[in-house]
């Protein structure tokens, strides 16, 4: 076999359907649009159309919001979980996966529902704060999984506290204005004191 000999499938290239080349062309005079009307012209109606009434899509109604591309999906357990495990046990993805408390490959998170009376070192890769508390109160420890959570320069400028404004300085009083045409004020000529 040559590369001359190399065909494509049958039927895997069609050639297109060339309109608009008169009655000798096999797709007649009007090129299959039959006569005159809508959908003849070459703007025909746009998708979504539906004659005037009101399209579907403008009749729905919309909801507020927004779905947030960068939401971070945990595997949930709650502390009452976590009491199935003996006392000074070290509890991490992989005990929480063979416990069948947790999926694979998704991080997990801590949460403080249920109560805790175990000593007990967990790892996650977050925590609730209620979790926390009663993980640490029981006598354990608590260790966050993966990289510390990113803040941006925007986000950190806003928690950093805002210095104080500052006392604004008095401005000095201005001197009256004097009106227009108005004799100008009278000025008091010092008298010489009296020779004795």
């Amino acid at each position: 076999m040559q590369l001359h000999d190399l065909k494509p499938a049958a039927g895997a290239h069609r050639k297109a359907k060339r309109v608009g080349r008169g009655t000798g062309s096999g797709h007649g005079k009007t090129s299959g649009r039959g006569q005159k009307g809508q959908n003849a012209r070459s703007e025909g109606f746009r998708l979504g159309f539906e004659g005037g009434q009101m399209p579907f899509s403008q009749r729905i109604p919309k909801l507020p919001g927004f779905k947030n591309p960068f939401k971070k999906i945990y595997s949930v357990v709650n502390l009452s979980k976590l009491s199935r495990f003996p006392d000074g046990a070290k509890v991490d993805a992989e005990t929480l996966l063979e416990a069948g408390l947790v999926h694979a490959g998704v991080d997990i998170k801590i949460l403080g529902t249920g109560g805790l009376k175990r000593k007990l070192m967990v790892e996650a890769h977050a925590f609730s704060t209620s979790a926390r508390a009663a993980i640490e109160k029981a006598g354990g420890s608590v260790k966050v999984l993966g990289e510390p959570r990113k803040i941006g320069p925007r986000r950190t400028a806003a928690k950093a506290p805002r210095p104080l404004p500052e006392a604004a300085p008095v401005a000095a009083a201005k001197p009256a204005r004097e009106k227009k045409g108005a004799p100008p004020p009278a000025v008091e000529e010092a008298t010489p004191p009296a020779e004795a």
